[in-house]
């Protein structure tokens, strides 16, 4: 099999060598480059195109979190396991809505770094079971202010909400609810005001996750 080639950002040039040679003694890595910055590691992906980016958070400038959202919004095949001194609690949900693959703190690098570089190189996402936690959690209590966001809607405005996320227009609306095309853009106006929304596209997502809409 061909090596994974992996790209390593910090800041710390020291640690980069001890990344480095922890990875290539195993023979199945090979570090294609290193970066000091968020800014580097972007340019770099674009360059390399190396299979993981192994990420530090807290650097100078554009830091570990940003280069992640920069490198997922390239498209390419490169994954992001993001490796640093944070403790989960901390970046986690951040890190993983930046698009990343996997996360794990350097004190467990010595032991569980080349199986989270395997993981992530084939599609899959490495996280601690403590990180898998906090992550159900997290979702859980999103779930639960959805309800309770529903809960602010009067029966008429969830019709609204629920026709509108259909794709029927103000018109159409109207006449299945039998008020005017004005009322109904009141009414959703009103809505996206209560939930805090400010596209169209949200009241679709948010009708589908209170399960206003069954299928699409």
């Amino acid at each position: 099999m061909k090596p994974i080639r992996v790209l390593l950002v910090d800041d710390h040039a020291m640690f980069r060598a001890g990344i480095k040679a922890l990875l290539e003694a195993e023979g199945k890595v090979e570090v294609v480059g290193e970066a000091s910055s968020g800014d580097e590691a972007v340019d770099k992906v674009r360059e390399l195109k190396p299979d993981v980016v192994v990420m530090d958070l807290s650097m100078p400038g554009s830091n570990g979190l940003e280069a992640t959202r920069r490198i997922a919004a390239l498209e390419l095949d490169t994954k992001v396991l993001v490796l640093t001194v944070h403790a989960e609690e901390e970046y986690l949900v951040p890190v993983v809505e930046a698009g990343a693959s996997g996360y794990l703190t350097k004190t467990s690098a010595d032991t569980d770094l080349m199986e989270a570089i395997k993981v992530v190189a084939r599609g899959q996402v490495f996280l601690p079971p403590k990180a898998t936690t906090l992550l159900l959690q997290r979702y859980k209590a999103a779930e639960e202010d959805e309800q309770a966001g529903l809960h602010l809607l009067s029966t008429r405005e969830q019709e609204v909400l629920a026709l509108t996320a259909e794709g029927y227009s103000s018109r159409e609306i109207g006449k299945k609810l039998f008020i005017s095309p004005k009322t109904v853009d009141t009414y959703r106006s009103r809505i996206m005001d209560k939930l805090g929304l400010s596209h169209r596209s949200e009241l679709v997502r948010f009708a589908l996750r209170v399960g206003l809409l069954k299928e699409m």
